[in-house]
């Protein structure tokens, strides 16, 4: 008989790699609807697929000293680890092209009319580690909402909060993203 999910987590911090496995197997279907938001969420035109990411994700979760206190904690690292990973992928996959630090942009008739520059992936992942270094909470809560899929009600119950606080702290959340963008 498989463990309960709450017993698993102590275990996985101690280093216990079947129970880092037994996570990852509880949680597999959230994980790979995870995924599929990470490659879904602005990454058009990437060839990764989901169960590749997937499995990537798993690679680095088990190698990881990252301590899981719970399901909350465990799916925000994995959706940092799978957005790292997209990251990472966009970036070779940019390089290898000839002239790949060149865009061709369309040119608007109207320069004022212009929508505002929207930022990379790889600038919007840059921004969520240094949120993370500064509130860590905040972080993964912009993981849980904005990659992970999950409403507030759900961030609520995952974290013991009330609904109400979760949006203030993704109004706060999305502010300091926006301040750390528009320093760049």
């Amino acid at each position: 008989m498989a463990a309960p999910l709450r017993d698993l987590f102590p275990a996985a911090n101690a280093g216990d790699p079947a129970a880092i496995d037994a996570l990852f197997g509880v949680l597999y279907r959230e994980l790979h609807l995870v995924a599929e938001r990470q490659l879904h969420q602005g990454s058009d035109g990437l060839t990764l697929g989901t169960t590749t990411l997937l499995h990537e994700a798993y690679l680095r979760l088990s190698g990881s000293e990252a301590q899981f206190v719970d399901r909350a904690h465990f799916l925000g690292y994995a959706a940092r680890a799978m957005r790292s990973l997209v990251i990472d992928y966009a970036r070779r996959r940019q390089a290898k092209k000839r002239g790949g630090e060149f865009q061709l942009m369309p040119v608007a008739d109207d320069v004022h009319a212009a929508a505002p520059e929207q930022p990379s992936l790889s600038e919007l992942g840059s921004a969520l580690d240094q949120l993370a270094a500064a509130d860590s909470d905040l972080a993964q809560l912009v993981d849980l909402h904005f990659f992970c899929g999950f409403s507030f009600a759900e961030i609520a119950e995952l974290r013991g909060l009330s609904e109400r606080t979760v949006q203030r702290d993704w109004r706060k959340a999305r502010l300091l993203l926006h301040s750390i963008l528009q320093e760049r």
